[in-house]
């Protein structure tokens, strides 16, 4: 007897052979659905430890210790808001060392990470990162004139993908020409020192306030453009010798502070009250200074950073002020200048090196 085309004794043999490749079949189905179900969980999980990227850009070397300063005070900063690097956020350094091809070349890389925000030390930072994105947030520390730079519209309302700290105000120049004045009467001349390739925006923003200064005090002003090691210490030398010379290292995006060093030898061996906007350069042998609290600008610029991470916009953001302040002497500079710093003064002091 036949089925169809087969008899029945292939029907049942082929029968069984589907029947065996229907079971097999579901074991395969089952198995599948099983890895499924397993995968589930890690395809969640893979999606969950995608961690925001949080870019870093700092204007200094990563040798620099008044950098790595600042730099804890912004991650202990975003740890303290429950930001932990590897557990909940992925966070990417770079450091510029104030070399402008540097800054736009790291500037570009930290970009193509598609970071959710940016923290961007000093101005030259900040502009190579604006000219590069008007998306990724930017929240900049250490920006001096961010309204007169064409970061934000308004220190109230930013406008924008940028907002952030500023460090300092123009007028604080003046101020440091009337402390080396207060110290030093018999101060004639003073020079202002540079970068002009760092500081951007710098006539419009610090020169004023010294050139007032200095004509308030009846001191002759000097602009003093350094673009290297070899010519900072050839134009601190041709400046003269002490003690009717006076210098002030203008803010100029980095610059100064990476080469600190050359600039106090030059201003010890040459004898010349010196006055900064950093305590690091009185640490290292400059005669005074006086500025910001930076760990606390890095410390607060946290509390920007945590907020975008958590939805926040920029441009809702407003610029901040600097609310700490040091003024510090160093009385080892001062006896070696042969110069007498007034118990007043001393009194106003945050810290006297000794």
């Amino acid at each position: 007897m036949t089925f169809g085309l087969f008899p029945k004794a292939q029907l049942d043999g082929y029968s069984a052979f589907l029947i065996l490749g229907a079971v097999m079949r579901r074991r395969e189905f089952i198995a599948l659905a099983g890895g499924a179900a397993f995968l589930g969980p890690l395809t969640a999980q893979a999606q969950q430890n995608v961690l925001p990227v949080v870019g870093i850009l700092m204007g200094y070397g990563q040798s620099d210790p008044e950098a790595q300063s600042r730099l804890k005070a912004l991650v202990d900063g975003l740890r303290e808001l429950g930001w932990h690097e590897g557990e909940n956020c992925k966070i990417e350094i770079r450091w510029a060392e104030a070399d402008v091809p540097r800054t736009q070349l790291l500037a570009r890389e930290l970009v193509s990470l598609q970071p959710k925000v940016i923290l961007a030390n000093t101005t030259p930072v900040t502009a190579a990162l604006q000219n590069l994105t008007d998306i990724i947030p930017i929240v900049f520390a250490g920006v001096s004139d961010p309204v007169g730079e064409g970061f934000v519209k308004t220190l109230a309302k930013p406008g924008g993908n940028i907002t952030g700290f500023i460090n300092q105000e123009g007028a604080i120049v003046g101020k440091w020409l009337q402390l080396l004045k207060e110290i030093d009467p018999s101060l004639k001349k003073a020079a202002a020192i540079f970068n002009p390739e760092t500081a951007t925006g710098l006539a419009s923003y610090f020169l004023p306030s010294f050139e007032a200064a200095a004509e308030a005090s009846k001191i002759s002003p000097v602009l003093v453009p350094v673009y290297s090691d070899a010519d900072i210490e050839q134009k601190i030398s041709s400046l003269g010798t002490g003690p009717e010379i006076g210098l002030v290292i203008i803010p100029d995006g980095g610059f100064m502070t990476v080469h600190r060093k050359v600039v106090v030898a030059q201003a010890s061996r040459f004898k010349i009250p010196a006055a900064s906007h950093l305590r690091i350069f009185s640490m290292d042998g400059l005669l005074l200074s006086y500025g910001p609290d930076y760990s606390d600008i890095f410390r607060r610029s946290a509390s920007y950073v945590d907020r975008i991470l958590k939805g926040a916009t920029a441009m809702d953001l407003p610029v901040q002020v600097p609310t700490k302040f040091d003024l510090v002497f160093n009385l080892r500079t001062a006896k070696a200048l042969d110069l007498a710093i007034s118990p007043t003064l001393l009194a106003r002091a945050d810290e006297v090196i000794e």
